[in-house]
């Protein structure tokens, strides 16, 4: 492993023009554009700043797509470990691999890997406007048909201004916002129906809560909620009955996402989650730096063993300022696990834990987000994230995004219309070249090669590229 101070310079290989292959995503034949490049090696500074200029590696080929010509236009995501919250999905997914580790047990149902569509909190990325809203209208749908039944002979009988009030009460988003609110379920609470025409209020039951006692416990609860670190214990005290179970200290406090990954399993767990973490054979030279994390800087395979069996192996990039998760391979016979959403929570706990140690690496790269693609949306879903402009190369949170996603598959993120591109090539002569076992700069090799081909190969690799990286890396000619 090469200490930082004695580098190799990347070696690359580019290929001239655009190619044209079939697109994985919209299956169009012919419509997927990218220029490519081999590397024959690479520092992972000089990868870090590609992928900062939209680039992305398979293998030892890089490749960037031509995002305003391509079918599917692929934009750079990254997340935010350090602010990063599990959603409800996410928790879900952690609490059904705790429950197969400890007790055997498969959850039923959908256990596709991934979900093909982001849900409503993640959408909404703690919009409670919109919660109430979605809530509300989900509430009129739910309800049955004996009680559309009973709001109607209500109107016949006391008549329009009564039949609202007594609406308004019925439709309370009781259950709903809570739940989306906190990410826990929470207690719900019954709605009551109507009795129908001619049987009048039950006696024997007691009577129905009144909408403005339903809203002061909404309140309640939303203060607990808001209240993380405890400052409202008075209040706390007030709503304990509303639980059957003790409370439990900081019993509103979320729990991390390490506390969700690392919690402890019983003596007598049905199985056994163990992980082991290799360098591997990557264009990437293997680096160490004093400040570094104590692993290294490099490629590496995780591997999940299940039992003694290996049952996933995640591909992972760690770099200057991020963990870059290249892919993820695993046995089809655990999918109801959904490794790829537990791989990626449990690289997101990995990033915050090199951060420990390296604090300028602090963030998850996860790739590509396509919005025209539905499969590949569900990465929008690991909040906060960023979009990488495509013009400026700056990052732009993706709720910006979103809605010029809407109406165009190509955007510019980038609102200020007057910015560039602060990293493009401004000399190219300076750009460095391989040629003939010997180093020298454009500016010498072009006065050897005077093939305008060749030429326009090289500027268009150094507009790709940035000026930074023309100048580091060297451009094999032959």
């Amino acid at each position: 492993m090469a200490s930082w101070a004695r580098l190799s310079p990347s070696i690359v290989e580019y290929f001239e023009g655009e190619d044209f292959y079939r697109c994985g995503y919209c299956k169009n034949e012919t419509g997927s554009r990218s220029n490519g490049m081999w590397a024959h090696s690479m520092t992972v500074q000089d990868y870090q700043d590609l992928i900062d200029r939209g680039w992305r590696r398979s293998g030892k080929y890089v490749y960037k797509p031509v995002m305003n010509q391509t079918c599917c236009p692929q934009y750079t995501i990254r997340c935010r470990p350090l602010q990063f919250q599990p959603s409800k999905s996410h928790k879900k997914v952690l609490k059904k691999m705790l429950k197969f580790l400890a007790k055997g047990e498969i959850s039923k149902g959908n256990c596709e890997d991934e979900p093909m569509e982001p849900t409503a909190e993640d959408a909404v990325a703690g919009d409670f406007a919109l919660i109430n809203k979605l809530d509300i209208q989900c509430d009129l749908t739910a309800l049955s048909d004996d009680l559309r039944e009973s709001l109607e002979s209500e109107e016949k009988q006391k008549g329009k201004s009564s039949k609202r009030e007594d609406a308004n009460e019925l439709i309370q988003p009781q259950d709903t916002e809570e739940k989306l609110g906190s990410g826990e379920p929470s207690r719900s609470v019954k709605v009551h129906t109507v009795p129908k025409p001619g049987k009048g209020a039950d006696l024997s039951k007691p009577p129905c809560r009144k909408a403005k006692e339903i809203r002061k416990e909404r309140k309640r609860l939303k203060l607990m909620q808001q209240n993380r670190a405890g400052e409202l214990e008075g209040l706390q005290a007030q709503c304990e009955p509303l639980s059957s179970s003790p409370p439990k200290a900081k019993c509103n406090q979320p729990k991390s996402l390490e506390d969700l990954i690392f919690e402890s399993l019983p003596e007598n767990a049905s199985h056994k989650l163990e992980f082991t973490r290799f360098l591997c054979s990557s264009p990437l030279e293997a680096e160490t730096s004093p400040n570094g994390p104590d692993c290294g800087y490099g490629s590496f395979h995780q591997q999940y063993w299940l039992d003694g069996k290996i049952i996933a192996v995640g591909v992972i990039d760690i770099l200057p300022h991020c963990v870059s998760s290249v892919y993820l391979y695993y046995d089809p016979d655990y999918s109801f696990l959904s490794l790829g959403v537990y791989s990626a929570l449990r690289e997101i706990a990995f990033t915050r834990h090199l951060h420990e140690k390296t604090s300028q690496l602090s963030y998850y790269y996860m790739g590509f987000y396509i919005h025209s693609c539905p499969k590949m949306k569900y990465k929008g879903q690991y909040r906060p994230s960023d979009l990488l402009c495509p013009e400026t190369y700056v990052w732009v949170p993706i709720e910006q995004c979103l809605p010029s996603l809407e109406n165009s598959k190509y955007c510019r993120f980038n609102q200020d219309s007057e910015a560039v591109d602060e990293g493009r090539s401004k000399e190219p002569d300076r750009l460095q070249v391989l040629y003939k076992k010997a180093i020298m700069p454009y500016g010498v090799y072009k006065k050897q090669q005077k093939d305008p081909r060749d030429e326009a190969a090289v500027l268009q690799y150094a507009a790709l590229v940035g000026q930074a990286c023309s100048e580091r890396m060297l451009l094999f000619r032959n």
